[in-house]
């Protein structure tokens, strides 16, 4: 048998670290970028100044040689452009010197002292690209240009701006040579660099902070998810246990969550509390008749059985028996059911109305020798949100349990109204009426007021409970008013809805039944 290869566990990363680094590097990505257009938009605003400085500085130079009719000569140039009164140095291959002596130098002019910088220099040649002057002894070849051009040349150790242009004589037209300005633009790198390094070194602050952030973040946002954890193991742990997680501060989705887990939680425990009750009761209200059951299997085991009356009478005690666990037994089914009638019928609703006037139409006709009066002050259709077996099987109750207990005076009163906090319906009887202590307890489970007779009209004491539990979880309330020996006025009150959200939640429910065909057989 070839044994199956084993799945190596995926490598765990908790959440928190991942949280970290998503929102650290997000933090720090959107920095460094930002900082990357700042420099990139610094560079290109220092650059576009440098260029307007340095075409002010070509226009100045073209102002003072365009006069000139004829060819440029070192003799016409450099005493336009001279910068003192000092001699003139003799230019690299051409033998022309610096003339000084000329007030109206081209450095006397605010623009051009532009050219007194150690990085900048100005050259002007003649047609055929010789050089007739330069204030450095560093510039780069000429670029022949017919109009004003700028670039931007990186080779070997020159990184900077060269700005070309042509001489134009402005009395006769006549091309006279170029002017030519080499700008190393050492100022601009270094603020470059400067802004580089302080880039570098905040965006290394940046990275840090973005990190500790993402961490703090984490931290809290997680703090919920954690509590969920713990807690999910401690009721793993317990199943009985009560624990829940604390209520957040904030009203956020995390705040929503816990409150739905929480509520998860109080359902299931309330399910489970159900469960043992169930049990308990059972294992309590079964006692007596299995009790009476295998006391009558006995009887006929030994000798009943040969006596034909002795075996009639143990075969109907034991059928009344086994009838009354039946009904026990579904009582107690509706009474558990009774708590999920949020998640069985969401979308249920009902007229008030119509229902009331059915059901005591049919007690009218069920118990003839009794008078039913109904008071209905309903108008027209009354909605509630509830599912129509539930509110008819309550009601049942109620009348079910004022006949039984009605004495000499067989009247029975039912009153239907509504009010400003929703409608009301009333069962009052004219019987033997409840004490305070029997009033106070008779929602009860399995609580009767005379147990013997109880057990004689087959009561169980649970028709009550599961009244109170049905109305109560369509959020409505379930009341009694009694005076012994004057019977009893049982009040439901219960919420109502208008005809529009009735009309929307009845859809609901009609696009969901054929889902669920067996819905209506259901409690």
């Amino acid at each position: 048998m070839i044994p199956e290869p084993q799945t190596k566990p995926r490598r765990r990363l908790p959440l928190a670290v991942k949280w970290t680094a998503v929102v650290g590097v997000g933090i720090f990505v959107t920095f460094l970028v930002f900082s990357l257009v700042l420099y990139g938009a610094t560079g290109r605003i220092l650059r576009s100044q440098e260029q307007r400085t340095l075409q002010d500085t070509l226009s100045a130079v073209e102002q003072r040689l365009s006069p000139i009719a004829s060819k440029l000569t070192v003799d016409n140039v450099t005493p336009l452009l001279e910068v003192d009164g000092s001699d003139y140095q003799t230019s690299a291959g051409t033998g022309v010197s610096l003339v000084g002596g000329n007030d109206e130098s081209v450095f006397a002019d605010s623009v051009i002292q532009k050219l007194s910088r150690a990085d900048v220099s100005l050259a002007v040649y003649s047609n055929k690209g010789i050089e007739l002057y330069s204030t450095r002894s560093e510039d780069q070849p000429l670029v022949k240009t017919k109009t004003t051009t700028y670039k931007m040349i990186k080779k070997g150790s020159f990184n900077g701006m060269i700005v070309s242009a042509p001489i134009v004589s402005s009395t006769t037209g006549k091309h006279l040579g170029y002017v030519q300005i080499t700008d190393r633009m050492q100022a601009t790198h270094a603020t470059m660099r400067r802004l580089m390094n302080m880039i570098l070194i905040l965006s290394g602050v940046a990275l840090l902070v973005s990190l500790l952030m993402g961490f703090i973040m984490s931290r809290r946002f997680l703090k919920p998810i954690r509590s969920i954890t713990k807690t999910i193991a401690v009721v793993n742990d317990e199943p009985q246990s009560d624990v829940r997680i604390p209520q957040l501060k904030q009203n956020d989705e995390l705040s929503d969550l816990v409150n739905e887990f929480n509520g998860m939680l109080d359902r299931i425990q309330r399910f489970i509390d159900q469960q043992a009750v169930f049990v308990t009761d059972v294992s309590h209200e079964l006692r007596t008749p299995v009790a009476i059951l295998e006391g009558h299997l006995q009887l006929l085991n030994r000798w009943g059985k040969d006596d034909p009356e002795v075996l009639d009478e143990s075969l109907a005690a034991s059928l009344q028996e086994v009838t009354r666990m039946k009904s026990l037994i579904q009582e107690m089914l509706d009474l558990t059911r009774a708590d999920q009638v949020d998640v069985q019928f969401p979308n249920a609703v009902l007229d008030l109305n119509q229902l009331v006037e059915q059901v005591v139409n049919d007690f009218t006709m069920i118990h003839p020798d009794f008078v039913f009066i109904l008071d209905n002050d309903l108008q027209g259709p009354v909605w509630v949100r509830m599912y129509r077996n539930h509110l008819e099987q309550v009601l049942i109750i109620l009348l079910d349990n004022a006949v039984k207990y009605s004495t000499t005076r067989k009247e029975i009163h039912v009153s239907a109204a509504t009010n400003t906090d929703g409608a009301a319906i009333a069962v009052q009887d004219f019987g033997e009426g409840l004490s305070n202590e029997d009033r106070q307890r008779v929602f009860n489970r399995f609580y009767r007021v005379d147990k013997a007779r109880s057990r004689e009209k087959g009561g169980n004491g649970l028709g009550l409970s599961i009244a109170q539990q049905l109305i109560e979880s369509y959020h409505g309330e379930i009341s009694v008013d009694s005076a012994l020996g004057h019977g009893s006025s049982f009040r439901i009150d219960l919420p109502t809805i208008t005809p529009d959200v009735a009309e929307h939640l009845q859809s609901i429910a009609d696009a969901q039944a054929p889902e669920n065909p067996f819905k209506d057989s259901q409690l």
